[in-house]
């Protein structure tokens, strides 16, 4: 059973990610996302992009790493071969391109146990980190130029379920 107490937890930036052409070029592939501007840096632009756009789903990558701060966390009790995905819905404020650095702020938004099963809901508020940041502090009123904002909802079965 997932520990109830994580609910309410904000985790601190994690350190950045830098967002490249062949992880967008792969993660496109992958996901079958065929438009040019995903694959070719001239269409991208022609499309009125700086560099590569990624496909909506990509923030799930970056989503991930701030969720693994929380998952591995040996308080939260969350035994991730027990885990199944339930939802996930993405807010973009605008598209994530190649060159970006981004972070993110991992919220633990819900945490329900009913039986043998733990709910939890998890938000990730996704920044660009402004080129004059190396590091954003975790004191800072911002940590950047909001990008997107990924909720997920883990189902975690208990030993008995």
């Amino acid at each position: 059973m997932a520990n109830a107490d994580f609910e309410g937890r904000v985790y601190p930036p994690n350190a950045p990610y830098s967002v490249g052409r062949e992880k967008i070029r792969e993660f496109a592939g992958a996901v079958g996302a065929t438009h040019p501007a995903h694959h070719d840096l001239v269409a991208a632009r022609g499309s009125g992009y700086p560099d590569l756009v990624a496909p909506p789903t990509f923030a799930v990558v970056v989503a991930q790493r701030a969720e693994s701060q929380y998952i591995s966390d040996p308080e939260a009790d969350i035994d991730f071969s027990r885990v199944v995905h339930a939802d996930e819905r993405f807010t973009h404020h605008r598209p994530i391109v190649a060159g970006d650095e981004l972070t993110t702020v991992l919220h633990v938004d819900r945490v329900v146990s009913r039986g043998a099963i733990s709910m939890v809901t998890t938000r990730c508020e996704i920044y660009a980190i402004p080129e004059s940041i190396e590091v954003p502090s975790p004191e800072a009123d911002s940590v950047g130029e909001p990008v997107a904002t990924v909720t997920s909802t883990l189902a975690i079965r208990g030993a008995d379920a």
